[in-house]
């Protein structure tokens, strides 16, 4: 009997730290974080610590709560929920940088089947993979173009509630405004991962990230909070708040 117990015990520990590492890392830095971020979980598991929030002279913690709310497995995690008001059930959201819609899916579950995800991504191979995915999501609209010209998808695209942006284009800030003048209704929300590697290769994190953020902001970009991604992604910031265009 004190074999099985130790051998519950063990199984239990593996898959536990198994799981909270494989989702803050086999997502890929900023897609396994905002899982957490996005649904008040721990993306390290039970025991690990959430992302810090930092820099950029945006305060810490300023969005708590929203209209999402956490499950017991989150309460228990004791991690702050983080998360745009504007995500809730019925939204509209505009994700730029889709991938092949791990991400997207999370967003798709926020925003329910009365909400809708525009998913944007440029590269036709893992476009496939998005419109795949799509085709057990009916409130996801895959579009396989260039975030970059944000008028060749205007006939698709209404005007949405939020922009999530997970691009990694050294003007990202600058695409995120396009595609918000476009579409994003005045007072609406915005998310951005800001990838400064992909920016700056030799510049300091912080430095790149409180430059993006006035970018931001001379667009018409309020921001509310700045999140790092680390332990679990370097040189990563999160930075969401309000557009008033």
């Amino acid at each position: 009997m004190a074999f099985n117990r130790g051998r519950g015990g063990s199984r239990g520990g593996t898959r536990g730290s198994s799981r909270g590492s494989s989702r803050g890392g086999s997502h890929g830095g900023s897609r396994g974080a905002l899982r957490g971020n996005f649904r008040g979980s721990n993306p390290r598991g039970r025991g690990g610590r959430g992302p810090s929030a930092r820099g950029g002279g945006i305060r810490g913690g300023g969005i708590r709560g929203g209209d999402v709310r956490p499950t017991a497995k989150d309460q228990a995690s004791k991690n702050a929920v983080v998360v745009e008001p504007h995500r809730h059930p019925g939204s509209k959201v505009l994700y730029l940088g889709a991938s092949s819609g791990t991400s997207v899916s999370h967003v798709s579950d926020i925003v329910g089947p009365s909400g809708v995800v525009y998913a944007v991504e440029f590269s036709h191979r893992t476009g496939r993979d998005l419109v795949n995915m799509a085709t057990n999501r009916t409130n996801i609209v895959p579009i396989v173009e260039d975030a970059r010209y944000a008028a060749r998808y205007r006939m698709l695209v209404p005007m949405v509630d939020c922009i999530f942006a997970d691009i990694a284009q050294p003007d990202q800030a600058r695409i995120v405004g396009l595609n918000a003048n476009f579409y994003l209704k005045d007072g609406g929300g915005f998310i951005i991962s800001i990838k400064a590697r992909s920016i700056d290769s030799t510049a300091p994190a912080e430095a790149i990230f409180a430059r993006e953020v006035q970018i931001l902001r001379d667009q018409g970009f309020k921001p509310k909070e700045q999140l790092t991604l680390e332990p679990y992604e370097r040189d990563h910031a999160i930075v969401c708040g309000i557009f008033h265009g």
